[in-house]
């Protein structure tokens, strides 16, 4: 991968893509990068469904990476032959995770990391964390727009649950990966068995009162010990962001740098945010 320039919403993404297909974030994926003692800690960047590491990143991880973290940023969960990720088997892109976090950290000499999903990227990451013993080697977990429980996707889900034959029709039109994160999917099931959390991790979620995509907006929330839940709204009311722009939501972005850069916080700015934000930009970025 060669690194690309910071974006401020995805279709700027999808653009410079089109052009750069095999771009990172800026200062990503630098495996000669070595930890400092003010942050020791890697951090992990796991991208959406049908996205890519830039698409989702490119915004955050300059950030992070000009506040002096190492910072990784994989493309996972491909079908081969296709420019965009995130699209085939959960279960296995939770794998696929794990063992990118092993290369960063024989790379780096670092204990262990921090990850940051963003919807897909927050279940693989948790499932990992939880189910496939990725917990000693995370120190803390930040989930974007997290379907911790699944999400309705705009109602269709319980359509579907009462019509046989609608999820594969929608596995036809989207991907695997899709129908696996939906309320009630097995998938959503095996990753909160047991509990959501489980002990040495840091977990955070940060969602949307407005996500488009995860409906009861409730569903964003871990519910075991430990977990923090933040709702955009809560903290700025006039900040209409949903599901897809949050990682290009400046005020969000501030808040993820607070959180892996907590030596240096730096108040986030609240501003308007209009409805609806970003959703012509993915619909757009996606028939570029």
């Amino acid at each position: 991968m060669q690194q690309g320039p910071p974006q401020p919403e995805h279709l700027a993404a999808a653009h410079y893509l089109k052009e750069h297909p095999d771009a990172a974030p800026q200062g990503a994926n630098d495996f000669g990068c070595k930890p400092t003692a003010e942050h020791p800690r890697p951090v992990v960047l796991a991208h959406g469904t049908d996205s890519s590491a830039y698409s989702d990143w490119s915004g955050i991880g300059a950030l992070l990476s000009q506040a002096g973290i190492c910072v990784f940023a994989p493309n996972y969960g491909g079908r081969p032959g296709k420019d965009t990720y995130g699209t085939e088997d959960v279960w296995e892109s939770s794998a696929q995770i794990g063992a990118f976090v092993d290369q960063v950290l024989a790379a780096t000499g670092a204990t262990q990391v921090d990850l940051v999903g963003f919807s897909q990227g927050a279940s693989v990451t948790r499932y990992w964390i939880n189910k496939l013993g990725g917990a000693p080697k995370v120190g803390q977990w930040i989930g974007l727009a997290s379907p911790s429980y699944g999400g309705v996707m705009y109602g269709l889900v319980p359509i579907a649950d009462a019509v046989p034959g609608i999820y594969k029709l929608v596995e036809m039109g989207s991907s695997l990966a899709a129908v696996q994160q939906a309320a009630g999917a097995p998938f959503i099931r095996d990753l909160n068995a047991g509990g959501d959390t489980v002990p040495g991790v840091k977990y955070t979620t940060i969602g949307s009162r407005v996500d488009e995509m995860i409906q009861p907006n409730t569903n964003i929330a871990l519910r075991g010990e430990g977990a923090t839940n933040i709702v955009l709204q809560d903290l700025c009311s006039e900040d209409l962001t949903g599901h897809f722009h949050l990682v290009y939501d400046p005020f969000v972005q501030r808040l993820v740098v607070n959180l892996l850069d907590p030596g240096h916080p730096v108040t986030a700015a609240c501003v308007p945010v209009a409805l609806g934000t970003g959703i012509s930009d993915v619909v757009l970025a996606a028939h570029s």
